[in-house]
């Protein structure tokens, strides 16, 4: 097989390995952030490079080829180590001016996030920010976000995490719910009212039998996994639900459930990659997101 390595573009190789991993010219164009067109384009050009077809077209998709299978691993690898090319590179500079992404779940982005931004933004004006609002972890080794705001902790190699404090939740009702239906008063009365659970997370359903009622996903008459939506369908009056209470507490909508039940707490971690926390736009930004938090948990 004729390969023309010396004209590889290194570039490719991310393309390569992402079309690999989502199967397909449309999702890895999701992922990449371009075109169906030019990430098929990129998929025959490395082909062309390497001599042979690296992938098989399907109807469904596109799987590796025997060729693809051997290079996988060793483009992983290149991948990674441009990632910490990147991050190393990102992390040189040594002035208070640039680009820090921050990233964190929609329900923080939309709530917590927007004041804190603010904040920053007027004391350091020379570093530019952009909010990342996604359910999804963002990769910091690929500098997808420098800074994430994460609601446990996390377990990736190479990164740096700072635990800002706990966020207490509550169960809460709209009132005009409460005012339909009545409010419990005790823990007999709370399982006769109906609930907003989650779709697929069992996250909720594993509260309730720690706390003694074995129910099922059937129990919540009403479900959505999207904590921001979560949150809307409470307020709309569709069930009772659990709510962060430093944003519950200033809501007139909904009405705190109190029965003295025991309701864990989400615990709340900043995460940067270890090469660049202290780099001194992200380190700043670090730091006055790090106060804020702790201001809005206490």
């Amino acid at each position: 097989m004729a390969r023309n390595l010396n004209r590889l573009d290194w570039s490719l190789i991310e393309t390569f390995v992402t079309v690999a991993e989502t199967g397909s010219l449309s999702a890895a164009s999701r992922r990449l952030g371009c075109s169906q067109p030019t990430v098929g384009r990129q998929v025959r050009e490395i082909e062309t490079t390497f001599g042979a077809p690296l992938f098989r077209r399907r109807s469904n998709g596109m799987i590796l080829t025997e060729e693809g299978m051997s290079l996988i691993e060793p483009a992983r690898a290149m991948r990674q180590a441009a990632g910490h090319f990147s991050v190393i590179a990102a992390g040189a500079t040594d002035t208070l001016q640039g680009n820090v992404r921050i990233t964190a779940s929609v329900f923080a982005a939309h709530h917590f996030l927007p004041p804190i931004v603010g904040r920053i933004r007027r004391a350091e004006p020379d570093i530019a920010l952009d909010l990342i609002s996604t359910d999804t972890a963002e990769n910091l080794l690929f500098r997808e976000a420098d800074i994430a705001v994460r609601m446990f902790r996390p377990s990736q190699l190479d990164v740096v995490t700072q635990h800002i404090g706990d966020m207490p939740l509550g169960l809460y009702g709209a009132v005009s719910y409460l005012d339909a239906h009545g409010r419990p008063t005790d823990r007999e009365d709370l399982v006769e009212h109906d609930f907003v659970g989650y779709d697929t997370n069992d996250r909720i359903i594993r509260g309730f039998r720690e706390a003694g009622w074995d129910v099922d996903r059937d129990f919540f008459r009403t479900r959505c996994d999207a904590q921001a939506a979560y949150w809307e369908l409470v307020r709309a009056g569709c069930g009772l639900g659990f709510g962060a209470m430093a944003l519950a507490e200033t809501d007139p909508i909904v009405e705190k459930v109190d029965l003295g039940i025991p309701i864990p707490s989400l615990p709340v971690w900043l995460t940067a990659h270890a090469a660049l926390r202290d780099t001194p736009r992200i380190r700043r930004v670090w730091d006055m997101l790090a106060d804020d938090l702790a201001q809005v948990l206490s």
